[in-house]
């Protein structure tokens, strides 16, 4: 978890929760550092977020913006290859969703009173570990 400021955008910080991903292994050897897939909405697909995913050999579903397909149709031949969209892959999306919208049930969470980044991030990880033993 990286916490930013309200204002700032998530793909400016791709690269440092990218950074942050360990994922132990069952038996012996080093950690996970680099996912699969990054599954995202129709807001982050911008062309410096599939870049950075795909200079690091991730794969991106991310679906297209309807006005970036439609601009794509429009230039014909010269519109370039459309990106392709594991759509079984794309519906494990709802499952951040939904603990998203769970933490935001959280009163702290949702209207951020706490002043420190370090207590907010707390509570956020607070949130998600009582998630997961309730699972």
């Amino acid at each position: 978890m990286i916490v930013t400021g309200g204002q700032r955008n998530d793909g400016a910080v791709l690269g440092a929760v990218l950074a942050e991903i360990h994922v132990p292994r069952l038996g012996r050897g080093r950690p996970r550092t680099r996912p699969d897939a990054v599954l995202a909405d129709r807001a982050y697909a911008t062309g410096v977020i599939r870049n950075e995913l795909r200079h690091r050999g991730i794969k991106a579903v991310i679906p297209d913006k309807r006005d970036q397909a439609a601009a794509r149709k429009r230039r014909g031949s010269k519109g370039g290859r459309p990106t392709g969209l594991d759509v079984e892959a794309y519906k494990g999306r709802n499952v951040v969703e939904r603990f998203f919208a769970l933490a935001k049930q959280w009163r702290g969470i949702a209207t951020r009173f706490d002043k420190l980044a370090i207590t907010y991030r707390a509570g956020i990880a607070l949130c998600a570990v009582l998630t997961w033993l309730r699972s």
